[in-house]
């Protein structure tokens, strides 16, 4: 801007200085031209009344240097001439002033050289006997005039140049200064000049709206932050050319990657041929996804592009851990697979049993050993539809049923109570010791707990053994424990005997008519207690399996500090962890 008024300035400077230059020279050539036409006239004159009282006669010896005298006769001969010889001369009747003069009594012309440098005026009188006398002076074009002054205009031109340029120099600063010093922070705070108010106002409102937008981006930004860096699922916002623009925690454990990898390629970071692939759709516009394996985890990567104006500007990059998921899934169809083998057994022997039968190909003597046959199967199944069902609802968290304060040795006490019968016709002693403990929880589920495991105790006991069932307070809770002298355990099954229908013996224990879903209903039932298993076993010897219950009476922390205890003082149910 600076640069620009400075030119203006000067350009005006000059152009100014021009025209000036230009009006004063055509003012004084037009003066100086007057004044060389009066005195022209003056000397006419008095070389008139002199021609007319002497003749000829008065031009002899009469010096005129400057000017051209010329006698003319009435039909147009020269009859004097002070330059030339009158002999050679042409006949001016035709010219301009002499025919003015014999038509009015005096006349005025004036002609250019063939070069343009200098201009001849004549001035014409008709003498008293019928000639004119005619005089002609030579003056200088305004060309002439201006080379004639050339010299001092190029002295003075280059004079106004200078100040030009040192006064465009000051008045261009003076005019910008204002403008450089404006507080652009506070617009309507500005002294400046008058004319840029409307624009100071407009940066002003402007500026409001930039800091309430900035304030708004700020508070989204926080709240984007915030929440990504809650996510447990990897979350990675690529531009158009897979450089990392965000990236949340959860993302950067799961490369293994620093803070400072925004702005980096991702393929710099993670190489997999697999994730090449998935960014290349994801490129194309397509929406990608797949199963990607880091730290020994299961990860599904869902590739998003973002499309702005018909082109991929960016990618958004959502990684969920699906191995629990996976897992999970893996389990259903072992559950799908393993119910429908535990359903087909005693259906088929149910089945083929009543066919024999409805056939009559069973004797009349064998009728009861059939029916026995056909009841165990059908009781067999009705407990594994109740286990499944049971189950079920402890996958679904249990919800609806009573949570209350119970006697954990009272309930072990009705267990004895109730299994003794079946220990006794296995050979089995059945124990109770302990002392009474208070426990908060689903007595449903408890009682589960409990029965499971010292029936468990019995089935797989042997002859003469025993089953050991104790109920105990310890510190922040209370510990239920059943030990037996059965066979026992080995080591490598002791992590899996709580999976769904797992046995360590499948033909022996189908003997026994477990269901195999006892164990995993207990640890389904401990779990949503906040309770804790321990398994001790040796081959041969006998299991020993402790469930540690946080109580709510203290409501401080289990023994094992691993939970805090359900502080329930409405009694409604645990505290979620």
């Amino acid at each position: 801007m600076t640069k620009r008024i400075f030119q203006s300035i000067c350009f005006a400077a000059l152009g100014v200085f021009m025209v000036s230059m230009a009006l004063f020279m055509g003012v004084l050539y037009n003066y100086f031209s007057g004044v060389q036409y009066k005195q022209l006239r003056i000397q006419t004159d008095l070389a008139a009344r002199g021609a007319a009282n002497e003749g000829l006669g008065y031009f002899e010896g009469l010096a005129m240097e400057d000017c051209r005298i010329t006698w003319i006769g009435p039909d147009g001969q020269v009859l004097y001439d002070s330059r030339s010889d009158t002999s050679g001369m042409e006949n001016h009747l035709e010219r301009k002033e002499i025919r003015q003069a014999f038509e009015t009594g005096s006349g005025e012309s004036a002609r250019y050289s063939h070069t343009l440098l200098e201009r001849s005026i004549y001035c014409a009188r008709r003498l008293p006997d019928g000639t004119v006398l005619r005089l002609s002076m030579v003056q200088n074009t305004w060309i002439t005039l201006i080379l004639g002054m050339l010299y001092p205009l190029c002295i003075l031109c280059v004079v106004v140049l200078l100040l030009a340029l040192v006064l465009a120099f000051r008045l261009s600063r003076e005019i910008v200064r204002p403008l450089n010093d404006l507080d652009l922070d506070n617009p309507l705070g500005n002294d400046g000049y008058q004319e840029i108010t409307p624009l100071l106002e407009r940066i002003a409102l402007q500026q409001r709206q930039i800091r309430s937008q900035k304030e708004e981006l700020r508070q989204r930004q926080n709240e984007f932050g915030t929440v990504t860096r809650g996510m447990t699922e990897g979350l990675i916002l690529l531009d158009g050319k897979n450089r990392i623009l965000s990236i949340n925690p959860a993302a950067m454990r799961l490369f293994g990657a620093e803070p400072s990898c925004q702005g980096r390629y991702l393929l710099s970071v993670n190489r997999s041929l697999k994730l090449q692939e998935l960014l290349q759709k994801a490129g194309e516009g397509i929406y990608a996804e797949m199963v990607m394996e880091l730290g020994g985890r299961n990860y599904q990567m869902d590739a998003t592009p973002v499309i702005s104006d018909g082109l991929v500007s960016g990618v958004v990059l959502l990684i969920l851990d699906v191995t629990e998921k996976e897992k999970t899934e893996q389990i259903r169809r072992e559950f799908t697979a393993n119910v429908s083998h535990e359903l087909k057994t005693p259906l088929h022997t149910i089945s083929g049993s009543a066919e024999l039968m409805a056939n009559g190909l069973v004797d009349a003597r064998d009728f009861p050993v059939f029916s026995e046959r056909i009841y165990t199967e059908a009781q067999r199944l009705i407990r594994l539809v109740e286990d499944i069902i049971r189950l079920s609802r402890l996958d679904e968290g249990a919800d609806g049923m009573p949570w209350e304060e119970m006697d954990l040795y009272a309930l072990a006490a009705d267990t004895v109570q109730r299994l003794r019968p079946q220990a006794e016709a296995a050979g089995v002693r059945m124990n109770l010791c302990g002392s009474p403990v208070q426990v908060w929880g689903i007595r449903q589920l408890v009682e589960g707990i409990v029965f499971n495991l010292a029936d468990n105790g019995v089935r797989y006991n042997r002859k003469n053994g025993s089953v050991t069932v104790a109920a105990e307070a310890e510190r922040g809770g209370a510990v239920l424990t059943v030990a037996d002298t059965g066979i026992g355990i080995p080591p490598e099954h002791q992590e899996r005997i709580f999976e769904r229908f797992y046995r360590v013996d499948k033909s022996h224990s189908r003997e026994l008519g477990g269901t195999g879903l006892g164990l995993s209903i207990v640890r389904h039932a401990a779990r949503l207690h906040n309770a804790r298993i321990e398994v001790e076993s040796e081959v041969g010897t006998g299991t020993r399996i402790r469930v540690h219950f946080c109580g709510d009476s203290t409501n401080s922390y289990c023994s094992w500090g691993i939970s805090s205890c359900p502080a329930a003082p409405d009694k409604k149910g645990p505290s979620e962890l």
